[in-house]
Formats: C-alpha cells, sequence, structure tokens
C-alpha cells in the first residue's frame, strides 16, 4: 500500500493493515511500538513507526510468532545493526592504518631504489675512474641510468 509522509491516526494504521486499534494498543502495551502523542494524547504514528508495526503484523499474523518471540527478534535486530556499525567503524579504521602504513612502504622503497641507483653510480665512476686511471665526472642521472640498464641487459647468442 501507497503511504503519504506524515503521521497517521490509530484508525488509519489499523485500516492500512487490516487489525483492530486494540492490537495496536495491545502491541504499544508490550513496548513493541511506541507512538508520539499530540497535545489531546491521540497517538501519532510516524513512518518508522508503521514500518515497525507491518513488520510486528507481518512475524505475528503471517509467521506465527508469539510477542515474546516478536521481542526478542526486535532486539536481535537492533543488536545486530548496532554490531554491524561498530563492524563498519573497525573496517574502516584498519583501511586507514593500511593505506598509512602502504605509503610508509612505498616511500621506504623508493628510498631504497634511490640508494641502488646511487651505489651504481659511485660503482660506475670507481670501474671507469679504475680503467682510465683519472677521476670520472658523471653527468646526469640519465647516463648513469641508461649505463645501468646497459650493463644489466643480457645478450644472448643466437643457434647458427
Amino acid at each position: 500500500m501507497k503511504r503519504k509522509k506524515g503521521f497517521y491516526s490509530i484508525s488509519v494504521v489499523a485500516k492500512m493493515f487490516g487489525v483492530h486499534q486494540q492490537t495496536i494498543r495491545m502491541y504499544e502495551k508490550e513496548g513493541l511500538i511506541t507512538p508520539k502523542r499530540s497535545a489531546g494524547n491521540t497517538r501519532l504514528f510516524s513512518e518508522d513507526d508503521v514500518d515497525r508495526l507491518e513488520e510486528i503484523i507481518n512475524l505475528t499474523h503471517k509467521m506465527g510468532i508469539n510477542l515474546a518471540g516478536v521481542e526478542m527478534i526486535l532486539k536481535l535486530q537492533r543488536k545486530m545493526k548496532r554490531m554491524q556499525s561498530d563492524m563498519n567503524k573497525l573496517f574502516d579504521q584498519m583501511k586507514g592504518q593500511l593505506d598509512e602504513e602502504s605509503m610508509v612502504f612505498k616511500d621506504d622503497a623508493k628510498k631504497q631504489a634511490k640508494r641502488l641507483v646511487e651505489m651504481k653510480q659511485e660503482s660506475i665512476a670507481l670501474t671507469q675512474s679504475k680503467q682510465s686511471g683519472k677521476p670520472v665526472d658523471i653527468d646526469s642521472e640519465e647516463e648513469i641510468e641508461a649505463q645501468i640498464v646497459d650493463d644489466w641487459e643480457i645478450d644472448y647468442e643466437e643457434d647458427k
């Protein structure tokens, strides 16, 4: 049934679900629903109240669950929602920590890679210095990286 937004009286809600008003009052007395009250003490059912009442009526009339069972089901649902919320917060917190650690590891890997390039540069300069007998200046990082790539390439002989 299509509902309008707002508050409903007990008679309208009873017609909506095809139950007697006394049934709705009993659910209120048992603490399963808590509609607001007007200045004249008239029950005013919000959308949330109507949704909850729909769930209660489904459990009692269609599934045959007694009111004690309905109360337990509703309590367990609330507890599950709280637990899900807590789990989501924990997952978000852990994701944040993981992202932070990932950044630290990436930065560390970059520093180590840079240090390896520097060590390779030193090695190339030392080798060239020993071969030529004089100190060698390395002009740019591009030349060094090209030299490193050349040194690390593997030559394969073709079978003839």
